[in-house]
Order: C-alpha cells, then structure tokens, then sequence
C-alpha cells in the first residue's frame, strides 16, 4: 500500500479487531508459475497460556488443489482483510475542496502456512462452522454428522499462518477539520447513494480516538 504516515495502523489489537471483524479474505501467493489469489473466511487462533499475546496467527483451509496452485508452506503469501470502505464526495466538503477520496480500513498480513494434519483442520473446520453459526437461531454444528463431516474435509487442506509482519491502513479523513469530518460521517450514516453506516463507525472510533489523546495532553 501507498505509505501514509498518517493512516498507518500499528496497534497489534486493533489489527486484530479488523482480522476478526472481517474474516473473508484474499490469499496471495507468487508462485513459480504464476501469481495466485484465492478466498476464503479466516480466523484468529485462540492464543494458548504460553503464546505470545501479541502475536497474531491465522488459521484457514484452502479447497483442493489451491494449496498446490499457491504452493503452500513453500514460500511467503500475503493475507488481505478489507474492512469498511466507500467514496467520499467533495460535496461534503467545503466549496474549496473539490478533490473526492475513499475512505478505507485494509490489513495487509504476512506469513509461511504450515499444513494442518487431517485431525487439526477437522477441528479448524468445525470451529468456522461454529464461529459463524453462534448467532443464527437453531446453530448447526458439524457433529450432527460428523462422518459425513470428515469425508467431505478431505477435499480441504488447513493451513495455519504465522504472521511475521503486517501492513495497515485506517484512512478515515484524519487529514480534514472536526467540522468536515463531522459532516462526513452525518452523510454515511444518511439515506444517500453512498451511506455507509459501518465506516462511519470506523471514523468515529477515530475521532474518539484522538479527542482521548488530546485530553491526554
């Protein structure tokens, strides 16, 4: 991503918060033949008593053959998580400002997987069903049928990813007045061609954020 000092996230947690947040994302891998992008919901794994807190491990699965196509456990891939973002009109902004934006919240993970055996990607596999399930009504679990549930994992292949370093950005009009920014998140939270109520919140996060700091002061 373009370096803007101004945008950067650094704060393992709230790198975090966006992994968790928004879990479907964007495998990349360069391989020997080709660059290799694939799709699919990740989850942080729950840190174990002698882990490192601030350590951030991925735990997927790729369906077969991706994890030939990327070459897992070879090599480096990049992990991109993209949260709220949308356009932001000049018609928010004072007559003098006429250049638009995209406001945004991106997460750029990296790391070497390491092939999961057949019993921890069952495992990995039910805890993404039951991550996502946990809010519906009646939640399904794979253990309604947990045989048919193992044939059919083994058309996957999971993968844990280490990530060894990161690259984010929150550009969420720091850069603008209070009164601009202000203006800007009563139109994403508006009835508007480009409401965005979720990247609102991102921007008032921010704002919070630094009317903490300056009371800090």
């Amino acid at each position: 991503m373009r370096h803007t000092p101004r945008f950067l996230m650094t704060d393992v947690d709230e790198v975090k918060r966006v992994v968790a947040e928004h879990p479907w994302a964007t495998i990349v891998s360069h391989t020997a033949a080709s660059t290799v992008a694939s799709h699919y919901p990740v989850l942080l794994e729950t840190p174990g008593p002698d882990d490192d807190p601030d350590a951030i491990v991925l735990v997927t699965h790729v369906g077969r053959p991706d994890e030939v196509a990327h070459e897992l456990g070879q090599h480096e891939v990049l992990v991109v998580f993209q949260g709220p973002h949308g356009y932001v009109s000049p018609g928010w902004y004072p007559p003098e400002q006429f250049v638009p934006t995209w406001n945004h919240v991106t997460a750029h993970l990296w790391g070497t997987p390491e092939i999961l055996s057949d019993d921890e990607n069952f495992r990995v596999l039910g805890e993404l069903v039951d991550h996502f399930e946990r809010v519906m009504p009646e939640p399904v679990s794979l253990d309604v049928d947990p045989d048919t549930a193992r044939r059919i994992a083994q058309g996957t292949v999971g993968v844990r990813i280490r990530v060894t370093r990161f690259d984010a950005r929150a550009k969420l009009s720091q850069n603008k007045a209070p009164d601009v920014v202000a203006r800007i998140v009563e139109e994403l939270r508006g009835d508007g061609p480009y409401a965005s109520p979720a990247l609102a919140d991102e921007m008032d996060r921010v704002r919070a954020e630094r009317a903490d700091g300056l009371e800090a002061q």
